[in-house]
């Protein structure tokens, strides 16, 4: 099963998430959007909009680099695994508390209001309950990292990242032996890829680009009679 599920698994993870998001906006390019609610608990939504996204940009972008930067990319900055790993355990730690902080108060927004809670979907609120559970995960995994500040344990995952975009056969060997607690999260965040295309998630890969470019705002007039003057 160890070999399925991170030998295997990220291919179908991997492909579901990019079919699937191109298959959506596509076919049903109105759902592409995120449903704000701003109008109702407008602060609490803000701070916890704000805290949330932010830990979140951080993990995920620290990730990407962290994993699939090769090595030798470290070692010719001069810097050594041990530092990475530091960094990585503060830098991560720092931003998965802003993110799990900003998420609990969304959560709970959504959860308790009654009027939010009626314009959520299943998918709304399950969805972040994942993402919340995903940054406990992830913030446990870092008092297993404080036994490994030789920065040994993070170049197996190095090594299984850059092996699945490579198609390395023996990717999942490289982590067979890391504490299950990296597993679950790994298995989670897999498993949230495969659910991102069908979920409010999609939002994340829209930036309002086009608006910096836009000739003009579209003037609407309405056609109701006006008041009669007094």
């Amino acid at each position: 099963m160890h070999d399925f599920f991170f030998g295997t698994y990220p291919y179908i993870a991997l492909t579901v998430l990019f079919v699937g998001s191109i298959a959506r906006y596509e076919t049903e390019p109105f759902t592409w959007k995120s449903s704000s609610s701003q109008m109702l608990r407008r602060k609490q939504l803000i701070m916890g909009s704000v805290l949330f996204h932010i830990g979140v940009l951080v993990i995920f972008f620290g990730h990407l680099i962290g994993l699939l930067t090769p090595i030798w990319v470290f070692d010719a900055l001069g810097i050594s695994h041990g530092a990475k790993q530091l960094l990585a355990v503060l830098a991560g730690g720092v931003a998965g508390i802003m993110a799990l902080v900003g998420g609990g108060m969304l959560f709970h927004r959504r959860w308790t209001d009654p009027r939010i809670r009626r314009t959520s979907s299943f998918a709304d609120i399950g969805i972040l309950a994942l993402l919340l559970l995903q940054l406990v995960l992830g913030i446990l995994t870092i008092f297993v990292s404080l036994g490994h500040l030789d920065g040994h344990e993070m170049t197996k995952f190095m090594a299984w990242a850059q092996g699945i975009f490579t198609f390395d056969s023996q990717a999942a060997s490289y982590i067979a032996d890391v504490s299950p607690i990296f597993k679950l999260h790994l298995f989670l965040g897999l498993t949230i890829f495969i659910l991102f295309p069908f979920t409010r998630l999609v939002h994340m890969l829209s930036a309002p680009v086009r608006y910096l470019a836009r000739p003009g705002y579209q003037v609407v007039r309405s056609r109701r009679t006006p008041p009669p003057a007094e």
